[in-house]
């Protein structure tokens, strides 16, 4: 492990890096360990054993209170079971893979829209957490907050008036939204949540600490705005499907990233259709022309 894969950022608060750096991960997964003599670890990361080492010995025997989950990604939970059976801590997260839908994503899914980037269809929470609950941790717990956008399931953790925010707001990047999974409509109410939360520090699942959510926060709805009245734009020549907005909007991405830039384009453009702003013509949305109503 690198020297910077390892940093306390205050009292109480130790960050590691697991060691999955991509172009959907950035410099690789941040794991948190809270707490001094009692701990919370949250978002234990992939299941590399390099990982699992260097959590055990931050750990270094001290009990763990509970594994937290922001979300069934493998990214961030596939590690739980492994680091659960090694400390004895449950885990606790929102639900399965799948917890936590809207009845539109639920008919999409049923329908075959495709998505499941990612997901760890193994995940099964020891604890289910709901809206405002309270997991301890050396006399500073941690409050569960449902925050659904960048998944259904997706939960946020506020502690000491920072929140730790998973995928939902990143500082190296904008979030990813793949329908079923993801949902425009409902990540839009987190965000704007959030930041109503007016939280001192952001602790995002990838990137760095996130000092001024306020702005960041803004800049991730106005990015989403400007976004649509592109798709509106192009959809305002004619008809198109996901892939064509996608080729004239993302053009200058890396070929690795198009799969994940059609996906949130399509999350656009369902979020229009399920405003009444635009319709598709054909059956079998995740392929469909969509025109403006």
């Amino acid at each position: 492990m690198s020297d910077d894969a390892r940093v306390r950022l205050e009292p109480g608060l130790v960050r590691l890096r697991a060691a999955n750096p991509s172009p959907m991960t950035g410099p690789g997964t941040n794991s948190y360990v809270l707490g001094r003599d009692r701990l919370l670890v949250l978002d234990p990361g992939p299941a590399e054993d390099g990982h699992l080492a260097a959590l055990l010995t931050e750990i270094d025997g001290r009990p763990v209170e509970a594994i937290l989950v922001t979300h069934a990604h493998r990214d961030h939970s596939a590690l739980a079971p492994a680091l659960a059976e090694a400390t004895g801590a449950p885990i606790c997260g929102f639900g399965t893979a799948h917890a936590g839908r809207s009845p539109l994503m639920r008919r999409l899914a049923e329908a075959g829209l495709g998505g499941g980037e990612g997901l760890d269809a193994a995940f099964r929470p020891d604890r289910i957490l709901r809206e405002g609950e309270r997991i301890g941790a050396g006399g500073t717990p941690v409050t569960a907050l449902h925050m659904p956008g960048h998944m259904a399931g997706h939960l946020c953790f506020v502690w000491r008036g920072a929140v730790f925010s998973g995928d939902l707001v990143m500082g190296w990047a904008s979030t990813l939204i793949s329908p079923p999974d993801g949902d425009l409509a409902a990540f839009r109410r987190s965000c704007a949540r959030l930041r109503a939360l007016q939280p001192r520090r952001l602790y995002p699942g990838h990137g760095a600490p996130v000092d001024r959510p306020a702005p960041r926060i803004d800049w991730l709805l106005s990015h989403r705005a400007e976004r649509e009245a592109q798709i509106v734009r192009v959809l305002s020549k004619g008809p198109a499907d996901a892939g064509e907005i996608t080729r004239l909007l993302y053009a200058d991405i890396p070929a690795e990233l198009q799969g994940a830039a059609r996906r949130n384009v399509l999350a656009h453009l369902l979020d229009l259709m399920s405003r009444n702003r635009a319709i598709a013509e054909t059956p079998g949305l995740a392929e469909a022309r969509f025109k403006l109503t």
